[in-house]
């Protein structure tokens, strides 16, 4: 295995493992295991830990396609920029000043900064994992439709739909516990897609010439 199949495979599997810890808080959450701030500290950092192994997969796979269809993956690593800019200053903020004023007793001063259904913090979350889901959908072409790339190709094409899926809880008019299970799919297509990913990666005996 190459060095840079070494680096996008551990970090597909990093962001795999951050990605399943979120979905295992966020289950807990909804059936009342967790609660504050137990809760947001976990569903945030397990979140804002997916970041970087993701942004490193995604240059990793970048760098070992061949050059003829590198477009797609340097079009991929774009959005993945996007998402890695809105997710981070999102998580961030929610650990580090809107949990802690809350735990203070000072809710007010940091409302407009907290993530709720349709607030300024929920909308940068949705469009990060938007600009994720775009990510996903612009490296299929650059994706063989033979050999295991035909199953990344597969996984790709189901985060797409699940992150459409995804879309509509963020941007319904209502919001319920209910609707956050048509999103369901999404806990399932991410990692999925991380993971195939990395495993594609390990693959790469020789970097393609820059």
């Amino acid at each position: 295995m190459s060095q840079l199949g070494r680096i996008g495979f551990r970090a597909g599997l990093a962001a795999c493992a951050a990605t399943i810890a979120y979905d295992v808080a966020q289950v807990l959450q909804v059936l009342g295991v967790l609660h504050y701030p137990l809760d947001e500290i976990l569903i945030f950092g397990a979140s804002l830990c997916i970041v970087v192994p993701f942004v490193l997969e995604m240059l990793a796979l970048h760098y070992s396609t061949p050059i003829e269809r590198r477009f797609w993956t340097h079009a991929g690593l774009i959005f993945t920029t996007m998402y890695a800019v809105f997710a981070t200053a999102n998580y961030v903020i929610q650990l580090t000043t809107v949990i802690p004023a809350k735990l203070r007793g000072m809710a007010d001063t940091v409302r407009v900064l907290e993530q709720t259904p349709h607030s300024l913090l929920w909308n940068f979350d949705a469009i990060a994992y938007m600009a994720m889901g775009l990510t996903a959908l612009l490296i299929i072409p650059a994706l063989r439709r033979s050999g295991f790339e035909r199953w990344v190709r597969l996984a790709c094409m189901a985060h797409v739909v699940a992150t459409v899926l995804a879309g509509i809880v963020y941007f319904s008019p209502t919001y319920s516990n209910k609707l956050l299970m048509l999103g369901f799919p999404w806990g399932i297509t991410a990692p999925c897609f991380m993971l195939l990913v990395g495993i594609r990666l390990r693959a790469e005996r020789t970097a393609t010439a820059v």
